[in-house]
């Protein structure tokens, strides 16, 4: 919702300085990568996801868990780009919501 707010107020510029101020990128990460498997409709999106899309994630957060660790950064030219960013996990947690909110409406009836 935060990121639905920001394109629609934000210039492109502020964008791409809150995303490298943020910090995640140095990590690697991408923005989906920061989607907790706390919440069901996470877990579920992850579940049909491919498998690939899933290793390289998981990927991505153990190697950030291990740099953390160490108390370092990948080196610049290895920072996620803005531009590079793909939000490959948030349209299938919304699809996996809608489902949910349909289904317990129906449920109410």
């Amino acid at each position: 919702m935060l990121a639905n707010i920001m394109k629609r107020i934000a210039t492109p510029e502020l964008r791409r300085w809150t995303y490298n101020i943020s910090g995640f990128n140095q990590y690697g990460l991408m923005r989906d990568d920061l989607l907790t498997e706390t919440n069901p409709d996470v877990v579920e999106a992850l579940r049909r996801i491919p498998d690939n899309v899933r290793d390289e994630r998981n990927f991505r957060l153990i190697r950030a868990m291990q740099l953390d660790a160490a108390k370092k950064v990948l080196p610049k030219e290895q920072w996620t780009k803005y531009e590079e960013d793909v939000l490959y996990l948030s349209p299938v947690v919304a699809e996996v919501v809608k489902e949910r909110e349909e289904k317990e409406l129906w449920n109410l009836e």
